[in-house]
């Protein structure tokens, strides 16, 4: 079984730094793209970076020059760096992973979440 944990999270203050990891684990083949993505109270989930296999990234505008987005492929693991920290990037951070745990099989997992609280 194929499980996704976020790390990492935790309480700053405005203009802080932060370094969210994704770890998978379980039966992986491989995994394709990998991403990040926020919910904030009363908002919908907004994707916050992607990576692909061949490292490749993509950023939702807010977070460019910001952020950073990168992956282990030895350790199964995808990071995310956050600088320049404001009170509007307070949201539950997630991350997703297409994952291939078997022959011809490739499925996209979710972990938890971890909470990033940013203070004024």
């Amino acid at each position: 079984q194929v499980q996704l944990v976020e790390s990492g999270g935790g309480l700053v203050q405005a203009g802080g730094s932060l370094r969210l990891s994704c770890a998978a684990s379980g039966t992986i083949f491989s995994i394709n793209d990998m991403g990040w993505y926020r919910q904030a109270p009363g908002k919908q989930r907004e994707l916050v970076a992607l990576i692909t296999s061949g490292g490749s990234t993509t950023y939702a505008d807010s977070m460019k020059g910001r952020f950073t987005i990168s992956r282990d492929d030895a350790k199964n693991t995808a990071y995310l760096q956050m600088n320049s920290l404001k009170p509007e990037d307070t949201a539950v951070y997630s991350c997703n992973a297409d994952i291939k745990s078997r022959t011809n099989y490739v499925r996209r997992y979710w972990g938890q979440g971890t909470q990033v609280t940013v203070s004024s």
